[in-house]
């Protein structure tokens, strides 16, 4: 819930997650472990619904009418800024990718990333802040 920050969407991701991971397991190739199959479709998952019902949508509260412009150039900021840190995690080589989406996205520990990749913390750790600095280091270069 804490990414699409209502409760109603991210039942039906959920819901969504799991058909989706029963009419395709026959596709499961095993080179994963299943939960990380079971993440990845999570996660498309979830871009699908932000593609559909846009991020920002959901995140606003119902009960607040009047928005003052400092909101909204903050959100538009706030949006550009996520939209340049997925374009850069698209084209982020692997392990880097996955481990900072399982960290970001996924609300996943250390510990939990490093047992799917079947590692140490200390690689999980490692990976995570090589992928940060590799996002800030583009994120730079792009401004």
């Amino acid at each position: 819930m804490n990414i699409v920050k209502n409760p109603a969407a991210a039942e039906e991701i959920t819901q969504n997650t799991f058909v989706k991971a029963m009419t395709t397991k026959s596709e499961y190739e095993g080179s994963s472990s299943p939960y990380t199959w079971l993440c990845a479709i999570a996660k498309n998952q979830c871009y699908d619904y932000f593609r559909k019902n846009g991020r920002i949508a959901d995140a606003v509260e119902p009960e607040r009418e009047a928005v003052c412009a400092s909101d909204v150039t903050e959100d538009f900021v706030v949006r550009e800024t996520s939209l340049s840190i997925h374009r850069i995690l698209h084209d982020m080589e692997e392990p880097y990718k996955e481990v900072f989406e399982l960290r970001v996205f996924g609300e996943l520990s250390f510990a939990e990333i490093a047992s799917i990749f079947r590692k140490t913390d200390s690689w999980a750790r490692v990976t995570y802040h090589r992928a940060r600095i590799k996002i800030k280091e583009r994120l730079e270069e792009n401004e």
